[in-house]
């Protein structure tokens, strides 16, 4: 039967979510310094869960202060945070959303001026004034990872989606050019995605099976495989430790950079895996009605939104009533954004995304 992008998902730790579309976990470098949760970030994301999408994520939300990957970052180390978060998930679930925290470490992509001090990653990396991290505290690492999801479930999140994509500490393991331990975590395949492996087990563990447990994958850029990241899955999805994968392709339809002369799509290849019950979201240049039913048609469960998901708060509102909607153009004036609730700070950032944002000439 046809998906369509109004159906409910039910997910297999019983959870429901009532459409299929996920607000991706988007850096906006909105909050506190310390990691506190502010004002823009809880109204930003709120006016998301107002908007309609079924599942609401945070911005990445670092579980070590010394993970901090960006300025602004929303933190999920400490129990001093915990307020916020429930403030958070609270306003996001009365909309009829699930709220989601991603957990997230950037490993040696943290800034010396964020953290004032050298970075932490599986090696040492003179191009990224990084050292290696010792074995106490890879275990270190993985508890905390482990303890902020039961830090966020306290706080009444719906669950956690645990960070492996985009060239942060877990994909700086996984990598095998970034990685050149020589124990337990480094080396084949099978100890280089250890890490990720015993932190989606602990957090399972700990939080239990009704908690909504995520993990984000990209199968390409900072060192990574497609055919490694579809063997990680497979493992994810037959250990049956994890509720959804989230596979960040950057463009859905591209052909894959390991296998050039493929026939299949990048997003084929994924979707070739069993997924048995496991859900499947993808994020990759899902900007219109139309591409969000093309992505379902392809064997997808649920879209991720970015994009278009700023340009417009109730995307999936839009979608829902006229399958054909495509979002406002580009560039759009400040005053744009910040009706659709983007503070001055998050639209300095999106400054970043070339013709996002009008320039008046002065």
């Amino acid at each position: 039967m046809k998906k369509k992008p109004s159906d409910s998902i039910t997910f297999t730790c019983g959870l429901q979510m009532k459409n299929r579309f996920m607000l991706a976990p988007l850096t906006n470098q909105q909050s506190h310094e310390n990691g506190q949760l502010s004002d823009d970030e809880y109204h930003w994301l709120t006016m998301r869960a107002q908007g309609g999408f079924g599942l609401v994520m945070t911005c990445a939300s670092h579980v070590q202060e010394v993970g901090k990957g960006f300025p602004g970052q929303l933190g999920i180390f400490s129990d001093d945070l915990i307020n916020g978060h429930k403030k958070l998930a609270s306003k996001i679930k009365s909309y009829g959303s699930l709220a989601v925290i991603q957990l997230h470490h950037a490993g040696m992509r943290s800034p010396y001026e964020v953290i004032k001090q050298k970075a932490i990653c599986p090696s040492d990396s003179e191009k990224h004034n990084a050292r290696a991290l010792t074995l106490d505290e890879v275990y270190q690492l993985k508890n905390d990872f482990i303890q902020a999801a039961i830090r966020a479930q306290k706080c009444g999140y719906d669950g956690v989606e645990v960070h492996g994509a985009h060239g942060y500490i877990l994909t700086q393991f996984i990598s095998s050019e970034i990685n050149k331990r020589q124990d337990q975590y480094g080396g084949s395949l099978e100890n280089r995605s250890r890490l990720l492996f015993e932190i989606v087990d602990g957090i399972r563990n700990a939080c239990g099976k009704a908690f909504l447990l995520g993990v984000r994958l990209s199968p390409e850029r900072f060192g990574m495989k497609l055919s490694e990241i579809k063997i990680i899955s497979q493992q994810l999805i037959d250990d049956y430790n994890i509720d959804f994968l989230d596979l960040s392709l950057w463009d859905c339809l591209k052909k894959p950079e390991e296998y050039p002369d493929s026939d299949k799509t990048l997003l084929q290849h994924i979707t070739e895996l069993d997924f048995k019950n496991i859900k499947l979201t993808v994020a990759g240049n899902i900007r219109t009605g139309d591409d969000v039913q093309n992505v379902l048609d392809s064997e997808v469960d649920f879209v991720t939104i970015g994009r278009s998901g700023i340009l417009h708060h109730d995307f999936p509102i839009h979608v829902m009533k006229n399958p054909n909607f495509k979002p406002i153009g580009n560039p759009v004036s400040v005053a744009y954004l910040k009706s659709e609730g983007l503070s001055d700070t998050f639209i300095d950032y999106m400054r970043r995304w070339d013709g996002f944002v009008e320039e008046i000439n002065k």
